[in-house]
């Protein structure tokens, strides 16, 4: 499953909507889109500090223009949240031993517990 990207500014947790690249032999700095993918010589940023990002003197800036769209979870992401929430919500009840019938309705995992419902 793919997780959320967050602003990689130090402090900042808000969630990545554009991505910085530097071009060093053009001394430019290019702010985009999120990339579909985290790259290592590139950063992610939230909207504020994309659109305060500033650069050293002498280097040039392109940025996107418009607003920078907010990520979607894909729906492969939400299927599997799903499974997952499943998976962990499953409970498999052991039988006792010595003829007891248990009939599913009590059991326990972890520290929670299933109680019957009074007769």
């Amino acid at each position: 499953m793919r997780h959320v990207r967050r602003c990689t500014r130090t402090g900042c947790s808000q969630s990545a909507v554009a991505t910085l690249t530097y071009i060093y032999s053009d001394s430019m700095a290019v702010v985009g889109p999120l990339a579909a993918f985290a790259e290592p010589h590139s950063y992610d940023l939230c909207e504020e500090h994309a659109v305060r990002l500033t650069v050293p003197r002498g280097w040039e800036v392109v940025r996107h223009v418009g607003e920078f769209p907010s990520p979607i979870p894909h729906a492969d992401d939400l299927e599997a949240l799903a499974d997952a929430v499943r998976e962990a919500a499953r409970v498999e009840v052991p039988r006792q031993a010595g003829g007891s019938e248990d009939n599913g309705l009590t059991g326990r995992r972890g520290h929670l517990r299933v109680v019957p419902p009074p007769v």
